[in-house]
């Protein structure tokens, strides 16, 4: 208990930080926070976006420059701030590893902002937004084409072994039948493959000609990471 009120003496809070530096520390962590925020909107890709998220890029910004300007270059009450900190759970977890990194973005800022390297922050945040965006308006390292699952019903008594091969590699650069499962009571069979569809395929057309195979039984084309085999 002696520990946990110490980190809140006042030896361990900066006494060099003016109150004109601190709004200012406050307002340049809030600007870069909503900067992060709204390039991390504008190039989100994912149907999981949340308000919540964004928000929270804000508001870790602001924490931590806050605490970073109070605890000034004190070593010892950083690691204790650090200490009370770490009790903290995320309540969900992170989605993708692009949300780690605007969350470390996000820190980043606060800290050079909380030590006041204002102009490091600023140039380097405006570095970073301007390689964002231009990595997302340009599609750069984006695969060469469309990893999808692709799911073929057929009838019980079709032997499909062969079959949806010749017409899938004409549309696609890369397939691979990953599981055959039974449906509706064993009445039918479904095929399970892996797909890239090839740039500028037309996946209607592909999904015709297998319609013309499997005697016009359902067909499913769904983003491989929204569907994972069982």
């Amino acid at each position: 208990m002696e520990k946990l009120l110490s980190i809140f003496d006042k030896s361990g809070i900066s006494e060099n930080l003016s109150f004109g530096q601190l709004l200012f520390t406050v307002a340049m962590a809030a600007v870069l926070g909503l900067m992060i925020a709204a390039v991390y909107k504008y190039t989100n890709t994912a149907i999981d976006y949340t308000q919540e998220f964004a928000v929270t890029l804000v508001m870790l910004s602001m924490i931590i420059a806050i605490v970073v300007a109070a605890i000034g270059g004190n070593i010892a009450s950083a690691f204790s701030f650090a200490g009370v900190l770490s009790i903290i759970r995320f309540r969900t977890v992170m989605g993708s590893p692009r949300d780690v990194a605007f969350v470390l973005f996000a820190v980043s800022a606060g800290l050079c902002v909380g030590v006041g390297a204002y102009i490091y922050a600023a140039v380097a945040s405006v570095a970073l937004f301007v390689l964002i965006i231009l990595m997302y308006v340009f599609n750069l390292f984006a695969p060469r084409g469309s990893a999808k699952r692709l799911k073929i019903t057929i009838p019980e008594n079709m032997n499909y072994e062969g079959v949806f091969e010749e017409i899938i590699g004409r549309y696609c650069t890369h397939h691979n039948l990953v599981k055959v499962d039974t449906v509706d009571l064993g009445t039918l069979f479904e095929l399970v493959y892996d797909v890239e569809v090839r740039r500028g395929a037309s996946e209607k057309n592909m999904i015709d000609e297998i319609r013309c195979k499997n005697g016009n039984l359902n067909i499913t084309l769904v983003l491989a990471s929204a569907h994972s085999v069982k």
